[in-house]
Parts: C-alpha cells; structure tokens; sequence
C-alpha cells in the first residue's frame, strides 16, 4: 500500500489537486463565498469531545489501519440531483471529474496492489463519468469486485447504465431514503421517488437482487431529519413487504446509515437549531463494538482529483491523507 500511495502522489498536482481545465480557477468572489461557508460551518465551538480522546476514555486505544482491501473513488461531483443529505455537496452544475491521468494511474497502481480485492465508485453520479466505464472495465478484468454507488433515477436518463452493470457483474448499492413517496421527495426533490422505482424495476428485470442470479442489490436507508435510524433488520423487513407488495421490487439487503453533521445536512440542522443537539445524540448512542468496522480501517479513499484520505467522509471536510494509525 505504501507504493499505491507514493505512486498515486506522483500524478501532477497543484495544491493537492491534479491540473485540469474542469476544475478551473475560482474567482475571488467564490473563494469568499466559500470561506464564509466554512466559518458558518465550523463547529469547533460545539462542547463534543474528539473521536480519539473518545477511545481513549473508553481505552479502546489507537485506532490502527489493517491491510487495505477497499479502494473506494470518488470519480466526480456532477450528479443528475442536489440532494438535502449530500455531504458532498453533489449537484447538475458541479463540474469536478475524474481526468483520464488520474483513472489510468488509479488502474496501473492497483495492479501491483494484491490486497485490494474491492472497488467501490462513487460520486455525484458515477454513470454520469466519462472514467466510469473504463474503470469498470479494467477493474472486473483484473478479477476485482466492483460496487456502483446508484441513485437510481439516472438509471431513465441513462438508458444502457442498468445493462452496463449487469453484463459486468457491479454489484449495485442504491439510495432509497424510504419506500413512500413523501419522504423520499422531501429528501431528494419532486418526481425521484418514482423514476427510483422505475430504476429498480429495470435492475430487477437483469436479475438484480433476485435470489440465485449473482447480481446483488442491496439498498440504502438514511434518515431524513435530526435523528437516528431505526433498528436495521427490523427496518428492512417493512422495506421488503412494502416494496413487493406495491412495486413486486425484490433487493438483495437494506443499509442503515446516520447523516453526517456537515455541508448541507449542518446547513439544515442550523437553520432548525438542532445542530449542538444533534451532535449530542450521535455522541449518545456511540457503539463502541463498531470502532473496528469504521471505513478508514481497511479501506482507502481516492477524490477525482487523485488526492488520498482516510474516507469520503473526511474528503468532504478536506482532511487529506493522514491514513489512520498504521497497525
């Protein structure tokens, strides 16, 4: 891994970031817009204590890095929606993509990689990413498993996505905030509940999460306010159900997952003032049997730009490159 990482460090870069005409030059008028965002956002002000100081009261220890064997891309922000939730801040106007030297290095790199047995693509939209298919390509040639991060509704405006990614065996992890109209919208914008069920009726019809094709499917649950999710395996029950009975849409597994307290979902929790109490609800129901399963454990996590952090999580509040606590 230490080659992975000075290999990927030598594409050219500016600032951290490879040169490329998509990303352009910020004028100073976006650059104060933008450090007005952060100050808004900051919440060191905010009585929580950090996540290692954390571990250490608990004497959990360091958290240490095991051998990396998810290389998790981030290929771009362009995406076909703005969701409330996004903690990348994704959007139609985004322009970020991954240029080709990046994707070419990413491949080359991993190659020489034996650990890597993964590759998880997100976004903005994947699909929507000229590297996108190359990448797959070359990924499923090398025998590595490939995982699509959907949102589904590109799946209509990309009419051959659903086919791409059955004829090369991507498992398809797909956001579903719920399995009723209004919620889903309020999340996500007017008309994406629909063409997300359209969206999975076409993977469904390529055998995705039809038990015994191989194509796995499995489905993302995140809350749509200032609280947790409910019990996972309970939750997935009611998705099942409700899923088949209105739709006849099967799925191989259901996700639970906490929003983040940043970008735009900090900007919601704000302007309701729920900020400080939502911080202390997560710090509440810390599970300290997941410290091990934390993403930047046995995964790394590479941004369009080429540039390495520990998970997307920490790319969204560009925190580069620390990569944990080697074990």
């Amino acid at each position: 891994m230490v080659g992975f990482i000075s290999g990927l460090s030598s594409v050219p870069k500016r600032g951290g970031a490879v040169r490329t005409n998509v990303a352009g030059e910020r004028t100073e008028r976006m650059q104060r817009v933008e450090e007005k965002k952060k100050a808004r956002r900051d919440i060191s002000h905010v009585r929580v204590p950090a996540f290692d100081k954390t571990l250490r009261d608990l004497e959990l220890g360091q958290l240490k890095r095991n051998r990396v064997s998810t290389l998790q891309i981030n290929i771009g922000l362009t995406c076909n929606q703005a969701c409330s939730h996004c903690h990348v801040e994704s959007s139609p106007s985004s322009k970020e993509t991954m240029p080709k030297i990046v994707a070419d290095r990413l491949v080359k790199l991993t190659q020489a990689e034996n650990d890597i047995s993964t590759v998880d693509i997100t976004g903005g939209a994947p699909e929507m990413h000229q590297q996108f298919r190359p990448l797959v390509l070359k990924f499923r040639e090398m025998g590595l498993n490939v995982i699509d991060r959907c949102n589904l509704t590109i799946l209509e405006q990309i009419p051959d996505a659903a086919n791409f990614l059955a004829e090369n065996q991507v498992k398809v992890v797909a956001s579903l905030p719920c399995y009723t109209s209004d919620n889903v919208e309020a999340q996500r914008g007017d008309g994406v509940f629909d063409s997300s069920i359209a969206g999975l009726q076409q993977l469904n019809s390529l055998g995705y999460g039809i038990p015994g094709s191989g194509l796995e499917l499995d489905l993302v649950y995140n809350p749509g306010g200032a609280f947790l999710p409910p019990e996972q395996a309970r939750l997935e029950e009611d998705y099942r159900r409700e899923l088949k009975r209105a739709f006849g849409i099967q799925f191989t597994s259901l996700i639970t997952i906490a929003n983040m307290p940043i970008k735009r979902f900090a900007d919601d929790l704000r302007r309701s003032n729920k900020l400080e109490e939502y911080l202390n609800l997560l710090l509440s129901k810390f599970n300290p049997s997941t410290v091990d399963k934390v993403m930047c454990v046995n995964q790394i996590h590479v941004a369009w730009d080429g540039q390495l952090y520990d998970c997307d999580f920490n790319y969204a509040l560009e925190m580069p490159g620390t990569l944990c606590h080697r074990s």
